[in-house]
């Protein structure tokens, strides 16, 4: 059968989009990582300093805006911009700390519940299905006030929310490759359990293991978000986006910008990480790199 010209044309541009990433979730994340590293040689004030002489002051392109707040100031006199850069060390701190352990404790719950299966599997997977079936708002509002607001709260509260996602697609992949002939060759061998799921399973499932932590960082960020917006996330004074919007949310007619900003930086922020997620999917699967 012949190919179309359109065909023909995708055929040839799909490899090269499989090698590259897109980019503005590269631009994007870069920024956010650049921002979280270096914020206080970037940011062009101190995140918590303000003055009332200076509150609700418009951003620059405005009239009444300055130049030394080029996003404007909240009620409290303290530069947006600022605020938002120190804000992203914050998200880019709580994704990786509670993604490292909710993957951690749901990747060794996965490969034990799809190797050993049986009993074991059936009960891991029902602790699974009761963390599923909680609903995560009310489990995270109830979980950050009975320890109270800080950033080990909120880890706790991600973690928490996290695992069941890492354990049950873990597992589902254990399950398929524990069927594969090396596996059956290193029983025979007499490798022990230990040594199978961590030496022959493991390494199979990590390609999975990267892609789920990478669409679970636009989770954990709205997450922390949205506790920090009920006040239960990261106290104030911290520049968490989320209570950024939160402070800003009766100045809506008067100052937007005290919330437009910190959200358009959530916005931006997590629907770059799904792209980047959905493309490194893409470029991880071998299917898709069978052209």
């Amino acid at each position: 059968m012949l190919l179309t010209r359109s065909t023909s044309f995708w055929l040839r541009v799909r490899p090269l989009r499989l090698r590259m990433p897109p980019l503005l979730p590269t631009v994007v994340l870069s920024a956010l990582v650049v921002c979280a590293l270096f914020a206080p040689f970037i940011a062009p004030h101190p995140p918590n300093e303000g003055s009332l002489s200076n509150r609700l002051l418009p951003p620059v392109w405005m009239e009444g805006g300055t130049r030394d707040f080029i996003l404007g100031t909240d009620s409290l006199g303290r530069d947006i911009l600022s605020r938002i850069i120190f804000g992203a060390r914050v998200s880019l701190a709580v994704s990786l700390t509670a993604l490292f352990f909710g993957g951690l404790v749901g990747t060794t719950v996965g490969l034990v519940a799809g190797y050993f299966g049986g009993l074991v599997d059936d009960l891991l997977m029902r602790l699974v299905d009761v963390a599923f079936a909680l609903p995560t708002i009310l489990l995270a509002l109830l979980l950050a006030a009975l320890l109270g607001p800080g950033f080990g709260s909120i880890i706790l509260v991600v973690v928490l929310i996290v695992w069941s996602r890492f354990a049950r697609q873990i597992r589902g992949e254990v399950l398929s490759v524990k069927e594969k002939d090396f596996v059956a060759l290193a029983k025979v061998a007499g490798c022990s359990s230990a040594r199978i799921i961590l030496v022959h399973i493991f390494p199979n499932v990590v390609n999975t293991l990267i892609v789920l932590a990478t669409l679970q960082v636009g989770t954990v960020i709205l997450l922390e978000a949205g506790l920090s917006f009920l006040g239960v996330g990261i106290p104030p004074p911290g520049p968490a986006w989320g209570m950024m919007v939160a402070r800003g949310r009766d100045l809506v007619a008067t100052a937007f910008w005290v919330s437009l900003f910190p959200g358009l930086a959530i916005l931006l922020t997590v629907l770059s990480v799904n792209l980047f997620g959905d493309w490194l999917r893409d470029r991880l699967d071998p299917r898709s790199r069978q052209i």
